[in-house]
């Protein structure tokens, strides 16, 4: 019990860190390659000093690591990845909820100007009622998907490779008819989740 709260800071911490786009551009950026402020910077079209910024509140999120120091020029540069098994997400405060799902909101429609014409993508969306053990199996089929393409990531510019997005926001939803959750008070589900993942689109 003596570490649950700090651990619980962290944990909240990582979750409001997440309600940024240029921090999950950060993210996933870092999750294809280790890159110093000034590498990413330049990868994202933004100044060091901001993006400096950014990445700092995610190392002290615990969303990033250091992976190396490296000499440049005279000096020391650190370079950042996002690793692949990060903290787990708590459920956050509704208002929490709200915010990382309004940054994911503004990236999709950012990386949806960036979609190749003419190619086949995936989607679903859904607010369904289904058995605990669908939405158990959901929950696991969503994470394994997420490992899958963060596993996988390549760097950016790699040759052969493609550029692809991919976004799950998947959480229990309270019951309309009584305003709370089957499961526990609203805004309390411990298996709400967001990862990297992908939809199903019907053609």
């Amino acid at each position: 019990m003596v570490e649950a709260e700090p651990r619980r800071a962290t944990e909240l911490r990582s979750y409001r860190a997440l309600a940024h786009p240029l921090r999950l551009r950060l993210l996933s950026l870092l999750t294809g390659a280790p890159l110093s402020s000034a590498e990413a910077a330049r990868e994202l079209g933004e100044t060091q000093a901001n993006i400096s910024y950014h990445i700092r509140l995610l190392y002290d999120a615990g969303l990033l690591e250091l992976a190396e120091e490296t000499t440049v020029r005279g000096g020391r540069a650190k370079r950042y990845r996002h690793p692949v098994d990060g903290p787990t997400l708590p459920a956050g405060s509704p208002e929490d909820h709200v915010a990382v799902a309004s940054a994911l909101a503004s990236e999709m429609v950012r990386r949806s100007g960036h979609r190749v014409p003419g190619l086949p993508g995936d989607l679903t969306d859904a607010e369904l009622t289904v058995r605990p053990e669908t939405w158990e199996r959901a929950r696991a089929l969503a994470a394994e998907l997420g490992r899958i393409v963060h596993e996988e990531a390549l760097p950016p510019g790699t040759e052969g490779a493609v550029r692809m997005s991919a976004t799950v926001l998947l959480f229990r939803m309270a019951d309309e008819e009584r305003g709370a959750d089957p499961g526990g008070e609203p805004g309390t589900d411990p298996g709400a989740s967001a990862s990297g993942g992908a939809a199903r689109e019907a053609r």
